[in-house]
């Protein structure tokens, strides 16, 4: 991933700050997060804001949830 610096108004990213430490992100992150819903919401004007919220909620605990090999062999049809 490549970073780029992009300037931003001093109110989006002091209102950003408030809820990236309500929500345990850095402010870039916040940012990102705020961009995503606002693509989706484009992409989907029939959504409601809960779903993609819910959506996006969902998708972060994937990311951070580890997989667990549960040690299966595949059996062999014989």
């Amino acid at each position: 991933m490549v970073a780029t610096a992009v300037k931003l108004s001093e109110k989006l990213v002091k209102e950003a700050r408030k809820y990236a430490d309500i929500y345990n992100r850095s402010v870039p992150k916040q940012i990102e997060y705020w961009a995503k819903i606002g693509k989706i919401a484009e992409e989907n004007p029939d959504l409601p804001n809960d779903f993609i919220k819910d959506l996006l909620l969902t998708e972060q605990q994937q990311d951070e949830t580890p997989l667990f090999d549960f040690g299966c062999e595949e059996i062999s049809k014989s």
